[in-house]
């Protein structure tokens, strides 16, 4: 599966200086192995990467523009090889595999538009016969690390802008699902953009990360991942005073209030929260229910629960695949433990699927009679656990929501305007969907607040942090 693959680096494809197994969700077998990248490797990439920076800058913005349209087309033409690539690593249904692939070709088409439109600006000088000229520049290489859970859009969201902004990239995906991002590469590789223009680079923490951040070269990094990773990563960055963004953790609050249109609310939360066997980002782990609605929603939710049908993400009839490992697995029961412990209400699933000879899967789960301070609901639980709780009035349900060091998203259902404005206004999150869980377009800036991350990724925000801002004040 990987053989056409390896490490990239100065526009080639090479062995790496080791190989690494990726193991299946679904069959707990290898998939096939990896060619891993040596601190060596990691450097050479550097090297390449320094080499790429003036003739990338110099294609100019309508020159990259062209590329990246060339890399989605060829995205798009390999539609199907990434669908079962990104189901075969992750153990996601297809269709959401297709539409992550369908994500990431969005990226590309939209970062070669706006690499046009990277304007600068020209202001009045106070002095006479002066003015002020304000351009925009790349900043110069950047680190890209990302996720396993998202393994097509998550690389597209960093190297797209990074490369219409004209800035060289290192990336660094997971080694858990690293193919999906080779095949990325795979594309840009064909599409005219200089040698050096991306790297790809996986393997150990000591061979590819650290030498990475030590660079001083190195002028940005971008992260998804967790908020400990970003939290280190933010410290290591001190040291050459690197820009960062970071995409981290979330714990999403769902409010539904006693105005609901109750059955749309259930069509689409039902499926929102068990995409991808829950483990996703911004998926809603905290639900809050107004008493008057609280057991017909429990009752609807599950009775829609009970028909997600569990298998192989290859196959077009499954509706949730399995846990990426067996760490996730059993970290995911024992949240489910540790609840019905502290007194929660186990009403459906909440053990290790029957039926299945191998695989890490889990039983969507529902909980109520969930309290605030239970560590299924203080904390993002990342996987197939919906946790329900009830509430009284509005001052109470956004109280509660808000009691959390993260916000990356939040949503609401509701039938009044009025009280639509308002729970956007107070929720603490970086994005807020409203009768809505479709936060995530390219067309659309991406991201959190507090512990959930810095910047944004996606719509005309995503390509600030790949550009420094130069002053110039010209007097003739």
């Amino acid at each position: 599966m990987y053989d056409s693959f390896g490490i990239f680096v100065g526009g080639a494809w090479s062995g790496g200086s080791g190989t690494a197994e990726v193991l299946s969700p679904v069959t707990e077998k290898a998939i096939g192995s990896v060619a891993v990248a040596s601190s060596e490797d990691t450097r050479a990439a550097l090297e390449a990467a320094a080499d790429a920076q003036a003739p990338l800058r110099s294609m100019g913005g309508f020159g990259r523009a062209d590329a990246l349209h060339r890399i989605a087309d060829e995205m798009v033409r390999r539609s199907d090889e990434a669908m079962r690539m990104i189901s075969t690593e992750t153990g996601k249904p297809i269709a959401q595999s297709g539409r992550e692939w369908g994500l990431a070709c969005d990226q590309f088409r939209w970062y070669a538009e706006e690499a046009r439109r990277v304007y600068g600006r020209i202001v009045e000088s106070r002095v006479p016969g002066g003015r002020f000229e304000i351009s925009r520049e790349p900043v110069g290489i950047v680190g890209a690390f990302t996720a396993w859970n998202f393994p097509a859009a998550l690389p597209a969201r960093k190297l797209a802008p990074a490369l219409a902004a004209g800035c060289p990239v290192i990336l660094r995906p997971s080694l858990q699902t690293p193919g999906v991002a080779m095949l990325i590469v795979d594309c840009i590789r064909t599409c005219g953009l200089p040698a050096g223009s991306v790297n790809l680079v996986v393997g150990a923490t000591a061979d590819t990360y650290q030498p990475i951040m030590a660079d001083a070269r190195v002028r940005k990094v971008s992260l998804t991942g967790s908020t400990r990773v970003g939290q280190q990563m933010i410290r290591d960055a001190a040291d050459t005073v690197k820009k960062v963004s970071m995409e981290l953790g979330g714990n999403a609050p769902l409010i539904v209030y006693g105005d609901a249109d109750l059955e749309p609310a259930l069509d689409a939360s039902v499926p929102t929260k068990y995409a991808n066997s829950g483990q996703v980002c911004v998926s809603p782990d905290r639900f809050f229910v107004h008493e008057s609605l609280h057991d017909r929603f429990v009752e609807g939710f599950v009775d829609r629960v009970t028909k997600i049908a569990l298998g192989d993400g290859c196959d077009p009839e499954t509706g949730m695949g399995p846990l990426i490992n067996r760490r996730r697995l059993e970290e995911t029961d024992g949240i489910v433990q540790s609840a019905v412990s502290a007194g929660a209400t186990l009403v459906h699933g909440g053990k290790r699927a029957a039926g299945f000879n191998a695989g890490h899967f889990y039983e969507p789960t529902v909980l109520t009679d969930v309290t605030d301070e239970m560590g299924v609901f203080a904390e993002e639980n990342f996987g197939p656990i919906a946790a329900i709780t009830s509430f009284r009035d509005d001052d109470e349900a956004l109280s509660r929501a808000n009691a959390s060091p993260m916000g990356l998203s939040a949503y609401a259902f509701t039938t009044s305007p009025d009280r639509a404005r308002r729970t956007v206004a107070e929720l603490k999150s970086g994005m807020v969907g409203i009768n809505s869980f479709a936060l995530a377009a390219a067309e659309a800036p991406f991201g959190g607040t507090n512990y959930s991350g810095l910047g944004r990724e996606g719509g005309v925000e995503g390509i600030e942090d790949y550009l420094d801002t130069k002053l110039a004040q010209i007097v003739f």
